[in-house]
């Protein structure tokens, strides 16, 4: 079936691997650091690209399935990076269908630069499966994107209120929300980030921000 969140990415394959790997794991996730798990943790990344992220937490110890609908992305990743500790799979949000059914898989999930890709119907959807695969206290990073579209032509502009609130009705609490921060690229100065992480629940979120 055709991920139409990846339509346009076919023509910028090396383009986009040689600009993800020049930027360091721990500056473009500097804000996140403190909520990553412990070392022994089981990892989602969902959107993985050609893998820098995946890389980085699989170096950190952790056991990362690293999610990627596109082909030519996920055989550079595979590649690239050949840590034993990442099971690469070729798979997408909202449904994460490759992934067993069963809940409570995950202590991690990170997300970043993918939700701009999915419409609001998809992000509700996407919202539900990942609360559902968070074990107990897991967290759900986020990295919303906002300005013109890069390379990607299906893109849907998201808020931070919006993705707050959505959170809320699948019991995650907001853990952080940091709103117009720069692009760690030079070049893309028209382009600003919001960086939120949500922690699941046991009792229904209030919406509250940090």
């Amino acid at each position: 079936m055709e991920v139409l969140g990846v339509s346009g990415y076919s023509r910028v394959v090396s383009r986009f691997h040689d600009l993800s790997s020049s930027i360091e794991f721990r500056e473009l996730h500097r804000c996140i650091l403190h909520l990553i798990p412990e070392p022994g943790s089981t990892v989602l990344d969902a959107g993985a690209g050609t893998g820098r992220d995946a890389a980085a937490l699989a170096a950190m110890g952790h056991s990362v399935v690293a999610i990627e609908p596109m082909d030519p992305f996920l055989a550079q990743a595979r590649a690239t990076y050949r840590s034993p500790k990442i099971r690469w799979v070729s798979d997408s949000l909202p449904g994460l269908d490759e992934l067993p059914p069963e809940p409570e898989q995950f202590d991690f999930v990170l997300c970043h630069a993918v939700w701009q890709h999915l419409s609001e119907a998809e992000r509700a959807e996407a919202f539900a499966r990942v609360a559902a695969l968070l074990r107990p206290n897991g967290v759900f990073a986020l990295g919303l994107r906002h300005g013109p579209p890069g390379a990607g032509t299906h893109y849907f502009p998201s808020s931070a209120e919006e993705t707050v609130e959505l959170a809320a009705t699948v019991n995650l609490a907001v853990e952080l929300r940091l709103e117009n921060q720069p692009s760690v690229l030079p070049n893309k100065t028209q382009v600003t980030w919001t960086r939120l992480a949500f922690r699941k629940t046991s009792l229904p979120s209030s919406g509250a921000t940090v």
